[in-house]
């Protein structure tokens, strides 16, 4: 029906036609019969409702339309009658006489003086070498004959670069379609994109409102220093940059970014352009690794890379920016579209390091950045802590990664593996631990980022202060208050392993009377037994009420034969520590009143009885029961400790 209507139409417009007349109104009266009774009958056919092509060509349909007489004079200047007449399939946006007047007239043209040279990329601007109808065009970018990018927005009709709009779509001609517009599409700038393209509205506002001082739509519309390589981030990126400097944002705003002054905004989009060179997405392979030009704000980017085919950019943060729309291609340079906002050093001086960004200017945290990347916690520590909290890392040197790795790479641990022991350098709580509040708060069980299992117990770590700061006694604190937006880092110079049930007995005093029972000559290898971390192939996991050195002196006192522990037979002493552990279990406190009652031991199955409100433990042979006291839930990566006032003593004591 679309092509019988552009026919009816056409007859009426035709300029040979004169209804006036008679002869020609009774043929005209004939055609017209005829042609709706072919209308009915292919609108009413359903087996048949195809057309025969149409049989002009679009230089053709331009010559033979007069409102398109300047269209043609300009095409014949440039010598493209010839390509338009030719065999292919193109998409024309066909600017009438109008508005390519308008055009010439705005910027001192007229179709006399215009040369072939200032025609031919305007004219090709317009033309697509693929044919695609109204239905077949999206929002998007695409490449047009003049080599540059035109984008389409289809989101209210068809508009073209922003400012242009197809009045008449889909004119059918045998080597393609053309949509008439209503406006020349000039030769698209940098500018055109950023203002066209409504995923850069907040680069926009940027680059306008929000630097009134710098002229960046004079600069990027312009040629002087082009051409320009810009990466330009999304909204979505501008809106993440809120994000990671905890500016509380629900929409795309103009307060965005409303926390960065404009003197700081200005030197963040200076490093997103690179002056003097256009780099296209072909050449980032050919760039030697980590090299990058210098940008317009001054420092170099970290470099650019191809990480298993997808472009990354480093910045200063510690943080890649991903590739994700390349070669957007305008008459003075080319933007790649990326999915965060770069920051310089010179940002981050004024606008503060996140611990990721810290960890990276730190010098002898080369490794620990190494492994941030690859479990891609970078961009977790990068980022505010979960409501509104503070992050207390403690970050091994090279050296302590060494120390762990031996003759072995990072990549030889498994990332989930790696992860975890990452995260058990980490604290969250509601202020950073400055080295201060850590000594003040004395010797002290705190919990990290790292899980038991695949549950989402957090694992504890065992902070002791007596002589200087020490960790889960392996590693020792070397230098502190290392200060970041998002929290502190306190140096350390060993990696904090993952503990197990005996980590926890040897490093808290605590437990020193525990720590002997358990190692004392001719027992059972309890060491050996309470550190398998296998949690499927074992005993483990284990609860383990484990009993104080105040615990292991009442006991003692009892029996004045015994004045230590390594005094109690060893038979007997080990029937009393298996007693104290309840195999394959990983009772937390909040999970007692689950297993009330009576629950076997490793003891050769004697049972304690457990309570949970208040929280207790009986043993067989006690005349009370042993309160779990103190500290609770002291959860390693192979079972839990519970810390308990008295010994538990076996049915047949």
């Amino acid at each position: 029906m679309r092509r019988v209507r552009v026919l009816i139409t056409e007859l009426f417009n035709h300029q040979t036609i004169n209804l006036k007349t008679m002869k020609f109104k009774h043929l005209f009266k004939t055609l017209l019969v005829t042609l709706i009774i072919v209308s009915f009958t292919s609108c009413s056919d359903d087996d048949d409702t195809t057309f025969p092509p149409a049989t002009t060509t679009i230089a053709e349909f331009v010559a033979t339309n007069p409102d398109y007489s300047s269209l043609l004079a300009a095409l014949q200047k440039a010598e493209l009658v010839t390509t338009l007449s030719g065999t292919g399939s193109f998409t024309v946006f066909a600017p009438n006489n109008a508005a390519f007047d308008a055009f010439l007239s705005a910027n001192n043209l007229t179709l006399e003086s215009a040369t072939k040279e200032q025609l031919e990329p305007i004219l090709l601007n317009h033309v697509l070498g693929e044919e695609r109808t109204s239905g077949q065009l999206q929002t998007g970018y695409q490449d047009n004959l003049a080599g540059f990018s035109t984008y389409i927005n289809t989101e209210d009709g068809v508009v073209i670069n922003g400012t242009v709009t197809v009045t008449t779509a889909d004119l059918d001609q045998s080597n393609g379609v053309i949509h008439a517009v209503n406006a020349v599409i000039a030769p698209p700038t940098i500018a055109t994109f950023a203002v066209a393209d409504p995923n850069f509205s907040q680069l926009e506002l940027s680059l306008t409102s929000r630097t009134p001082d710098v002229p960046y739509a004079t600069t990027l519309s312009g040629t002087t220093s082009s051409p320009f390589t810009v990466f330009a981030p999304t909204d979505a990126a501008f809106l993440d940059l809120a994000a990671r400097f905890g500016i509380a944002t629900d929409a795309i705003t103009d307060t965005a970014v409303g926390g960065i002054t404009p003197e700081q905004l200005a030197i963040v989009l200076n490093y997103h352009v690179i002056a003097g060179t256009q780099i296209l997405a072909a050449d980032i392979p050919n760039l030697v690794e980590g090299e990058a030009p210098a940008t317009l704000q001054g420092e170099l980017l970290g470099g650019i890379f191809i990480e298993e085919g997808v472009a990354e950019i480093e910045d200063e943060t510690g943080v890649d920016a991903t590739i994700i729309a390349t070669d957007v291609k305008a008459t003075n340079g080319v933007i790649h579209a990326i999915d965060k906002v770069l920051l310089p050093s010179a940002a981050l001086d004024a606008l503060g390091r996140s611990v990721t960004a810290t960890a990276v200017a730190t010098e002898g945290l080369d490794l620990l950045t190494a492994a941030l990347y690859r479990t891609q916690l970078n961009d977790v520590l990068d980022r505010p802590a979960a409501d509104g909290n503070q992050y207390t890392v403690f970050a091994p040197t090279d050296d302590a990664f060494r120390a762990l790795l031996g003759d072995a790479d990072l990549e030889d641990i498994p990332v989930e593996d790696l992860t975890q022991i990452l995260l058990n350098h980490v604290i969250v709580a509601n202020d950073a631990l400055d080295a201060s509040t850590i000594i003040a708060g004395g010797n002290a069980y705190n919990n990290t980022l790292a899980t038991y299992g695949d549950t989402d117990n957090n694992l504890s770590i065992y902070i002791n202060v007596d002589d200087g700061v020490t960790l889960n006694g392996v590693s020792t604190v070397a230098a502190t208050d290392v200060a970041a937006r998002n929290g502190i880092i306190h140096v350390v110079d060993a990696v904090i392993t993952l503990p197990d049930v005996t980590t926890f007995a040897v490093a808290d005093p605590n437990f020193s009377s525990l720590v002997a029972a358990l190692t004392d000559g001719g027992q059972a290898d309890f060491v050996g037994i309470l550190s398998n971390t296998d949690l499927d192939g074992s005993d483990a996991p284990f609860t383990v009420f484990a009993p104080t050195n105040q615990a292991f002196t009442d006991l003692l006192d009892t029996n004045p034969m015994w004045n230590s522990v390594t005094d109690i037979d060893d038979t007997l002493l080990d029937s009393v520590l298996f007693y104290h552990v309840i195999p394959n279990a990983n009772v937390q406190s909040s999970g007692l009143a689950s297993v009330e009652g009576e629950v076997p031991t490793a003891n050769a199955g004697a049972t304690v009885v457990i309570a949970a409100s208040p929280p207790t433990v009986t043993g067989g042979g006690n005349s009370s029961a042993s309160e779990i006291v103190a500290d609770l839930d002291i959860q390693a990566s192979n079972g839990v400790i519970h810390t308990i006032n008295q010994v538990l003593l076996p049915p047949s004591m």
